[in-house]
């Protein structure tokens, strides 16, 4: 990418002495070299020290012994699950939804806030720098759920996608949520338009962004998946929803509506290089086929996938037929640890298990499916998801130099492999968020009281309905 003009008495950040691996389409590399950061934007990346004479330094960082990354890139979660998790450990998908949705239709403004908070504050401080969130429950009289995510994302301080989930296939209609927890067809289309009205930006430098995203086959109905489809093209903005996640989703379609998953989306316009899909397990070389054709994403979630018994998503044929994947936390009713790098990990070690063994995937493919995999999925890989001049400063300075990382020689090796390492600076926009491992945008005590306070008056509400 072009390096773009930099106005006179813009501020730059410079870190020098630092590994860098920038991600970009030739997975350039520096043992040791320089990240200048002017303003919002990348400035330069390269070898040695950063060019002398640059005017208007605010900051010089010494990053030896550190590796410096494109910021990581969530493209599936369901923050208000924070308030929820350690629950139905033992359940796969369908009775762990129909053991939770009780619970998860009494959730109001003030569990929603304080959850998306806690999501979003355990992913940042993990070195997530662009976050998303599938919200889908919008229980009647629940309040401005929309406005308190996208209110806890602008406090947080990260890049945000909210993919205006909707439900309008109960219980009555042979789907899985009860009944008082799903919105009629219009109120769900009313409803995401209006997320898109009050919140969407088109910009180069958004950092809030709307995607239409119905739930999923099971809680949806078809004329709810071709209207929302129209609803997004009309507004110009992106799709998302759950698909093939389970054998039970499988026979589901097949029962209900003739078709499998990919051959029932295609048919309600839900293929196309707008559109991403979580989990993707179940996959036949002919859904492949029929993604990588339309540019369809995948959002790969293996923690989530392994903790539901979902099974083993075909993600090196994905790549191998080139079509974008990018990694996914899930909700933390799914994978309580609810943090990115687990993700870098258990998508190496997962797709180990399957039928390409050692050669399914390797460390740097790895950080890219974390990296620029997840902006190509939500649509922002001219923006970020790579270190290049030009690019938004979305950056993580990650310290390898501790007893956890000390004797594994590749940086990158001991990134995906090793234990999470500690962030010494996470930068978004050019602005710091997390600072010595520490968040500088949240009282991170104060806000694990108040997600535990919420935990216990949802159980509470729960339990006495």
């Amino acid at each position: 990418m072009a390096a773009q003009a930099v106005p006179e008495r813009v501020e730059r950040i410079v870190i020098e002495n630092c590994s860098i691996a920038t991600v970009d389409a030739d997975d350039t590399e520096y043992a040791s070299g320089h990240v200048v950061v002017a303003g919002n934007r990348i400035e330069s990346v390269g070898a040695g020290r950063a060019p002398e004479g640059l005017e208007n330094v605010v900051r010089r960082i010494d990053g030896t012994g550190h590796l410096v990354t494109p910021g990581l890139i969530n493209t599936h979660h369901h923050f208000y699950q924070w308030i929820t998790r350690g629950l139905a450990t033992d359940h796969n998908l369908f009775d762990w939804l129909v053991a939770l949705y009780p619970t998860w239709a009494r959730i109001d403004e003030p569990m929603v806030r304080a959850a998306a908070r806690g999501s979003l504050a355990m992913m940042a401080r993990g070195g997530v720098t662009t976050a998303m969130d599938h919200h889908y429950v919008y229980p009647r009289g629940s309040g401005d759920l929309t406005g308190a995510i996208v209110g806890a994302a602008r406090e947080t301080g990260v890049r945000f996608t909210l993919a205006r989930g909707s439900m309008d296939r109960s219980e009555k209609d042979g789907g899985l949520p009860p009944d008082f927890a799903v919105e009629t067809l219009e109120g769900a289309l009313a409803g995401t338009e209006a997320a898109i009205d009050a919140h969407h930006d088109a910009s180069f430098d958004a950092m809030t962004q709307i995607a239409v995203a119905p739930c999923s086959p099971f809680s949806v109905s078809t004329e709810l998946m071709r209207q929302a489809a129209e609803l997004a093209r009309r507004r110009g903005v992106r799709l998302h929803t759950h698909g093939s996640e389970t054998v039970e989703e499988e026979k589901f379609c097949h029962e209900l509506f003739g078709m499998g998953p990919t051959d029932y989306f295609e048919s309600t316009g839900w293929l196309g290089d707008d559109v991403w899909m979580a989990h993707c397990v179940h996959m036949n070389d002919s859904d492949i086929a029929a993604f990588a054709r339309t540019g369809t994403g995948v959002a790969h979630c293996p923690s989530s996938n392994a903790r539901l018994a979902a099974g083993i998503a075909r993600v090196p044929d994905m790549l191998a037929a080139g079509v974008p994947v990018g990694l996914g936390v899930d909700g933390t009713a799914s994978n309580e640890s609810g943090e990115l790098h687990t993700e870098l990990r258990n998508a190496l070690l997962v797709n180990r298990l399957g039928p390409h063994r050692e050669r399914a995937l390797n460390a740097r493919q790895a950080l890219r499916l974390g990296t620029y995999g997840g902006a190509q999925v939500l649509g922002r890989a001219e923006q970020i998801g790579s270190l290049e001049p030009g690019k938004l400063a979305d950056l993580v300075l990650w310290k390898l130099d501790t007893l956890a990382h000390a004797s594994i020689a590749d940086p990158v090796t001991a990134l995906v492999l090793g234990a999470a390492a500690p962030v010494t600076l996470s930068l978004v926009n050019g602005k710091p968020v997390v600072e010595g491992n520490r968040l500088i945008t949240v009282d991170e005590d104060a806000l694990a009281r108040a997600t535990r306070d919420e935990a216990r008056r949802l159980a509470q509400i729960a339990a006495g309905a």
